[in-house]
């Protein structure tokens, strides 16, 4: 999720957060509704329910057309489902994880590398999974390699390239054929 996607959805929340927004929500989706109409049923000033609205229409999530000096407003339905689709997808919703996830990466990274030198191999499979994918990517995608230049890459990170090599194609980061190694 990039940084304004995330930051469309907090401010989606923020706005939603409000009992007073809900509520003049579901009393929109039962049809258009002028200001002080909306005022009466939920015991508000104009001017308190007018404010409300405009965050709403800010999100888009709210229309509204003049008449006179009557302002009337209705759910904007499609712009609802657009938010679900897109904001509130469980896609967006899973990528939310993934900074997470990158933090918790970085940080296995860090603990088990001195520089560029891996310290030690992970005794835990998922962060052995964390530093073997990243000596995945130091091979270039689409380029060969022999054993002996595999080994070579290997070795400047670790001296056990052999057991390195074994990991890289268990876990199916490394593919190997007649002595030649490539990244799929």
């Amino acid at each position: 999720m990039s940084q304004a996607e995330f930051q469309a959805l907090l401010q989606f929340f923020k706005t939603l957060a409000d009992e007073t927004r809900l509520k003049l929500l579901g009393i929109l989706a039962n049809g258009e509704q002028s200001v002080e109409e909306l005022a009466t049923q939920l015991q508000l000033k104009a001017p308190t329910v007018s404010h409300h609205l405009a965050r709403l229409k800010e999100l888009k999530l709210v229309d509204m057309r003049a008449e006179g000096n009557t302002h009337i407003y209705w759910l904007n339905a499609e712009a609802l489902h657009d938010i679900s689709k897109g904001l509130l997808s469980s896609e967006k919703m899973a990528s939310l994880v993934d900074i997470e996830g990158e933090a918790w990466e970085r940080k296995v990274l860090k603990d088990f590398f001195e520089g560029t030198r891996l310290k030690e191999i992970p005794a835990s499979r998922k962060k052995r999974s964390v530093v073997m994918r990243w000596l995945a990517n130091q091979f270039e995608p689409g380029r060969t390699y022999k054993e002996s230049e595999v080994n070579a890459l290997l070795e400047r990170y670790h001296e056990d390239t052999a057991y390195l090599r074994r990991e890289l194609i268990a876990e199916k980061l490394l593919k190997r054929e007649r002595g030649v190694y490539w990244r799929p």
